[in-house]
């Protein structure tokens, strides 16, 4: 797939040429200076993607309903995110299944941020398990009651 890389102020300054780069590439990365980075596609190609998103996520979470299927998802899980191999079997598993649920969802709602902070978290714990020190940290109980955990958001 090819992207056109651009800065926002090509697509002010130049719009018609800029907007033409649509001809030859599915999406325009225009690059702005003191912001998030955004994407521009046209409106089939975005639908398109969403429809290969939802159909691709409808045949997951069938995969999982059969034995079969949820076997196959876990063989192919450490090629599709090799830091799984550093999680407990019963957490690949867990993995597995909320991630298929994710996409299922995601599809429906048309928003996949959910599935983004999924895998963001399942990442973070195989980097727990695959460093001795820090899991050692993490797990152990150092009989310690630090007090009352501060709501999110609010000073201590």
């Amino acid at each position: 797939m090819s992207v056109l890389e651009t800065n926002l102020s090509e697509l002010l300054n130049k719009p018609k040429l800029t907007l033409a780069g649509l001809r030859g590439a599915r999406r325009i990365l225009l690059r702005r200076r003191d912001d998030e980075d955004l994407v521009l596609t046209t409106a089939a190609r975005a639908e398109q993607d969403q429809e290969v998103m939802g159909a691709t996520s409808r045949m997951f979470v069938e995969m999982m309903r059969t034995p079969e299927g949820r076997t196959l998802v876990l063989e192919v899980l450490p090629g599709a995110f090799p830091w799984v191999r550093y999680l407990p079997a019963h957490d690949v598993r867990a993995f597995s299944v909320e991630l298929v649920e994710a996409l299922g969802a995601a599809a429906e709602l048309d928003n996949t941020a959910a599935v983004a902070q999924l895998i963001t978290e399942w990442r973070h714990t195989a980097e727990v398990h695959a460093d001795p020190e820090l899991y050692a940290a993490l797990t152990t109980d150092h009989g310690e009651d630090y007090g009352p955990v501060p709501e999110p958001g609010t000073a201590a």
